[in-house]
């Protein structure tokens, strides 16, 4: 019987995708190239997954794991004798327990699925991002996704209590740890969060969620320098007593894009400042806790600290704020940008980024550099495209100017969107050689024939380390 054969009888109906039905896909939601595997397993069920790389390592079959295809670091990217595993139909919210303010879920539910079915129960998942729409668990979890709101939740590994996962060879571990304190022993489920599909695959989750808040202020805020962006971080986030919920920051060229047509925003504040920021505070009392922010922002206001506001008076006008700060798509604009998704210190980012700009427009005169992100967290995404748009035919230039200069004032070549295939050259910029041995021990324990999303992160020899 052939692999295809095993694979139908194991899927059922519909289950296993083949010809067309794989190339006509494309390969991420932001590509326009299209999907070219072997096939695509579409499962029902952890069992089905089990059975699926029980086979799969039978035979010999490298196998790449796919959930929303909304990452940016070509980490589920498959070559033609790849079979991909889609968890498109795992997509039940198996429980929500309002009392033990858990959720149980299937590793394709979508994250925003889950955050809608959680505000039924007024409960929230904190978790933001972008492409919450499309976007999977499963898959925030195996890239540790970040977003929006990590300044005061935490990464997509501060929400996951406990976990299933499928080995290489078939076996299941079930980690469904419903508990915030278990402290029995080592956390299995950490092994496996961040890990991109490389050691298993994630078929279920438990997600801790939180008490709906019941108030949310935003303001958008100008600044005339970058030394006020940071003071007034540290003031915001001491004043609130923790309801700081997201500091997201636009340099001054970004928010022109994104506010200026063809761009459809409405710019609250005049485009004439270096900086903005998007400031964001969830509560549970709406008249005390609107007092507050808005006393915040007039002291901020007389002490010079920013130098224009608006706050935003209704729900609309907090989704219009929220949507200049994603308008990330404005970037494309001119073709196709390299996108970069860089941590650092808070107080090296205005140093780094004169720093980055020197480099690129050393190397590439003709250059466009936008800068944006979560700020509060030590996030920033850079966007940068060349005047003719020919981007990605500089590509090691561009990387090599945004990536070198991070090793030296202890950052990370990836703060969100993980390493993938695309970061991986740059790995040893962030991890050193002892770190990235025992990454590879633990990619040959759990995957001795390396049949797991094959290339991405860490090779299974001494060449990954630089």
């Amino acid at each position: 019987m052939s692999l295809f054969e095993e694979l139908k009888i194991i899927l059922g109906p519909g289950g296993l995708l083949t010809g067309t039905d794989v190339s006509s896909r494309a390969a991420g939601v932001w590509r326009s190239d299209s999907l070219d595997a072997l096939a695509i397993a579409r499962p029902r069920s952890t069992e089905e997954v089990s059975q699926i790389l029980a086979l799969c390592s039978e035979n010999g079959v490298s196998v790449v794991t796919q959930g929303g295809l909304t990452g940016l670091v070509h980490g589920a990217d498959a070559d033609p004798e790849h079979l991909i595993l889609s968890l498109e139909r795992m997509r039940n919210i198996e429980a929500i327990d309002a009392t033990q303010r858990t959720a149980t879920v299937q590793a394709g539910v979508n994250l925003q699925t889950l955050q809608e079915a959680a505000e039924e129960q007024h409960l929230f998942f904190p978790l933001d991002l972008g492409a919450r729409g499309t976007a999977t668990l499963g898959g925030n979890a195996a890239t540790n996704a970040g977003g929006n709101r990590v300044i005061r939740y935490g990464m997509m590994r501060d929400m996951v209590l406990g976990l299933e996962a499928v080995l290489a060879d078939g076996t299941i571990v079930s980690s469904m740890n419903h508990l915030i304190k278990n402290n029995a022993g080592y956390d299995i489920k950490q092994l496996f969060i961040g890990s991109e599909g490389t050691l298993g695959v994630i078929t279920r989750l438990v997600l801790r969620l939180r008490e709906a808040p019941s108030s949310q202020n935003i303001a958008f805020v100008a600044f005339d320098n970058f030394e006020s962006v940071t003071t007034m971080l540290k003031r915001v986030d001491r004043d609130l007593g923790g309801a700081l919920s997201a500091f997201e920051v636009l340099w001054n060229n970004f928010y022109r894009l994104v506010t200026e047509a063809p761009a459809n925003n409405q710019p609250p504040l005049a485009g004439t400042h270096p900086y903005y920021a998007l400031i964001e505070t969830q509560g549970n009392n709406d008249e005390l806790d609107k007092q507050r922010f808005e006393s915040i922002l007039e002291y901020a206001l007389q002490d010079g600290l920013i130098v224009d506001a608006v706050i935003a008076q209704s729900a609309t006008e907090r989704r219009n704020l929220w949507a200049i700060r994603d308008d990330v798509e404005q970037t494309f604009r001119l073709g196709t940008p390299i996108i970069f998704d860089v941590s650092l210190p808070i107080n090296r980012m205005e140093a780094y980024i004169a720093d980055v700009r020197s480099r690129l427009d050393k190397a590439l005169p003709q250059n466009t550099l936008w800068v944006f992100g979560h700020l509060g967290d030590g996030n920033l995404h850079l966007d940068i495209q060349t005047s003719a748009g020919d981007a990605q035919a500089h590509r090691a230039i561009i990387e090599n100017a945004v990536y070198e200069p991070l090793k030296g004032i202890g950052g990370s070549v990836s703060a969100e969107h993980g390493i993938g295939l695309e970061k991986k050259p740059y790995l040893h910029l962030s991890r050193d050689p002892q770190e990235i041995s025992l990454m590879r021990t633990l990619k040959n324990a759990l995957d001795p024939r390396g049949i797991l999303n094959p290339g991405k992160v860490i090779d299974t020899t001494q060449e990954d380390i630089g």
